[in-house]
């Protein structure tokens, strides 16, 4: 009777096929061969490896054979086969892909692509997966042109790593032209194999804007909302926040450019209340302001699905929201420095400098 060969795992590679035999991500042709290499370093036989796994013997053989010849590289991807040679250019597609848009669309779509290479649209969508492509994807950016952006991040995230002591950092913004919108009809409820629906036109009911202030110490909210965001209620929202805070602390606000933060009065009032100091981000850097993440929680949980038949009920809600996360608050954490952002954003520059010429 033919004696297969004998295979000898070291440590380190049986380490590394016993977790791709477990693995319930990797393709199921390697985690079989995984498990057919084990069983033969074991000491079974082939034709009593197919019994148990399945399969037939030639093909715990061949993974025997791949096994000895190139080690676990030989196992994680399939060979070359014989037939016909491939009639496509993967390089070509790629080229055309990445070049520029066609000429008749923004953006390349599998059709499209499929009737200029000549190849059929599955063969596409294979060349792009596997070269990482998505040309139906736009990221969105915008880097900063503020002269000041250096010094202007540098105190920000300072403020983030490392507050001053006796003092509370508070980010503060509004969110403004908050919608109360109104279902033109009623939807229907999340059921077992239907998910709930909303009609596709509403009922503008008003709108309301939400002042807010997160502290980065612990994660609370302090929130007010109101029908405009003018001075005035800038000015409503500083006395609210100086009532609210201990009066012992020194008080840092992170803000946007707004000129509502810049006008005449509130710098007259501020000068009244020496302990409040404002911090102004960089132009086009709202990302700075951690207190947008929470806009965006508020908006995705409470807003956004939300069915308000007035300005009322938006409010009321919005301050139940705010309620329910100061119960529990839950801090944002900063951990890029002042360093890695500009570093970041000089090879944006470069890059952006570079895509010009």
């Amino acid at each position: 009777m033919r004696i297969a060969p004998k295979i000898e795992l070291s440590d380190a590679d049986r380490l590394e096929l016993e977790g791709w035999s477990r693995s319930r991500t990797l393709p199921a042709r390697q985690v079989s061969r995984a498990k057919i290499l084990l069983r033969a370093a074991d000491g079974a036989q082939d034709l009593a490896i197919a019994a148990e796994l399945g399969g037939t013997r030639q093909r715990c053989a061949r993974v025997r054979r791949r096994y000895l010849a190139a080690g676990l590289d030989g196992l994680r991807r399939d060979a070359p086969r014989t037939g016909r040679p491939r009639l496509h250019d993967a390089q070509r597609i790629v080229a055309l892909t990445t070049g520029g848009p066609p000429a008749q669309a923004t953006d390349w779509s599998r059709t499209l692509m499929a009737k200029a290479a000549g190849v059929s649209p599955s063969t596409v969508g294979r060349i792009w997966s596997a070269h990482g492509l998505k040309p139906h994807r736009v990221g969105v950016f915008k880097v900063s042109r503020d002269p000041q952006f250096a010094e202007k991040l540098e105190a920000i995230v300072g403020l983030y790593l490392a507050p001053p002591e006796r003092a509370l950092v508070l980010c503060v913004d509004e969110k403004s032209q908050i919608q109360a919108l109104d279902r033109t009809q009623p939807g229907l409820p999340l059921r077992q194999g239907r998910s709930r629906t909303l009609t596709h036109d509403y009922k503008r009911r008003g709108t309301t804007t939400l002042f807010a202030a997160l502290s980065t110490l612990d994660g609370k909210v302090i929130g007010s909302c109101q029908p405009r965001h003018r001075h005035q209620e800038f000015l409503r929202f500083l006395a609210q926040i100086d009532a609210e805070t201990p009066p012992e602390l020194e008080l840092h606000l992170i803000v946007d450019n707004y000129a509502t933060h810049k006008h005449p009065k509130v710098k007259t009032w501020l000068k009244r209340h020496p302990r409040f100091h404002l911090h102004f981000t960089p132009t086009s850097a709202s990302w700075l302001n951690m207190v947008e993440r929470f806009f965006r929680d508020l908006t995705v949980r409470r807003v956004r699905t939300g069915v308000f038949q007035s300005v009322d009920a938006l409010e009321a809600a919005i301050t139940d929201y705010l309620h329910q996360h100061n119960l529990q608050p839950k801090p944002f954490i900063w951990t890029a420095t002042a360093t890695d952002i500009l570093a970041k954003v000089t090879r944006a520059k470069a890059v952006l400098l570079k895509s010009q010429h």
